[in-house]
């Protein structure tokens, strides 16, 4: 009987083993120019390397700048995947940006190091790779679609723009020669044929709708993948509204890049 039992038990445990990990955050760092960059990445649940993962790049807002490894899963979507997580089918790479900077020069390099390397560990999938971002990440966003167009099969830019609003002149896409006269023109030139969904809240008084307004129109004279949803009411925080979009991710992930030979 003795035995029975443990057989029963060692069969559930390799049972369970097969059926995949449950949904977790794993901590990892990686190492650029002699310095140490934490980020976090989230493994979905039943994640197994018998199977191709989708995997999602998300950029945080300035609120969750620091060192602490941490703080970048306090808003947007990491919140979210910890209550939906479960029905959550990608891996989600989620870097830091050190307090006082923002994601241009390095750390738009960190960023796509770490993607890349949870591709290799977690078995993604390299024609779906996707970006996303709030703020600061939305910014950052449209930064990385500009700098690397053809690498991600589609993006969701929450409340980012083009040039700096309001009084945060530090924040702005950088690159954009100044004696062009539209520069969201110019930027949808630029960024490919990346599939974009932009979100914005009506009344944001941080970043402005107009900024959002302005890129849409801009891209959608150049393709038919753009789409542009703005909540009415709500300010700054839109990010809840957008992650919680039910056709979100589903438009997502049915996009897919090119098969290159």
């Amino acid at each position: 009987m003795r035995r029975l039992v443990l057989l029963l038990l060692s069969m559930t445990a390799s049972l369970a083993s097969h059926a995949g990990e449950p949904a977790h955050f794993v901590p990892r760092s990686l190492e650029l120019h002699g310095k140490t960059y934490r980020y976090q990445v989230f493994v979905p649940d039943g994640w197994t390397a018998k199977r191709s993962w989708p995997v999602v790049l998300f950029l945080h807002g300035s609120g969750e700048r620091g060192s602490d490894n941490r703080s970048q899963l306090s808003q947007g979507l990491p919140p979210w995947l910890t209550q939906h997580g479960k029905d959550f089918p990608a891996v989600v790479v989620n870097p830091q940006v050190p307090t006082d900077r923002d994601w241009g020069g390095e750390i738009e390099q960190v960023a796509l190091q770490a993607l890349d390397d949870s591709i290799a560990s977690r078995h993604g999938d390299r024609r779906r790779p996707y970006l996303t971002g709030l703020s600061m990440g939305g910014y950052g966003s449209w930064q990385i679609g500009l700098d690397h167009p053809g690498i991600f099969a589609a993006a969701a830019i929450i409340c980012g723009g083009i040039r700096h609003p309001n009084d945060l002149e530090w924040l702005y896409v950088q690159g954009i020669p100044a004696q062009v006269a539209d520069p969201y023109a110019w930027v949808a030139m630029h960024i490919g044929k990346l599939p974009v969904w932009i979100f914005n809240g009506a009344v944001d008084e941080v970043v402005p709708p107009d900024e959002s307004h302005r890129m849409h129109a801009a891209l959608e004279t150049r393709r038919d993948e753009i789409r542009y949803t703005e909540f009415p009411g709500v300010g700054h925080g839109s990010w809840n509204a957008a992650y919680a979009t039910a056709e979100l991710w589903p438009w997502m992930f049915a996009h897919r890049l090119p098969v290159t030979r």
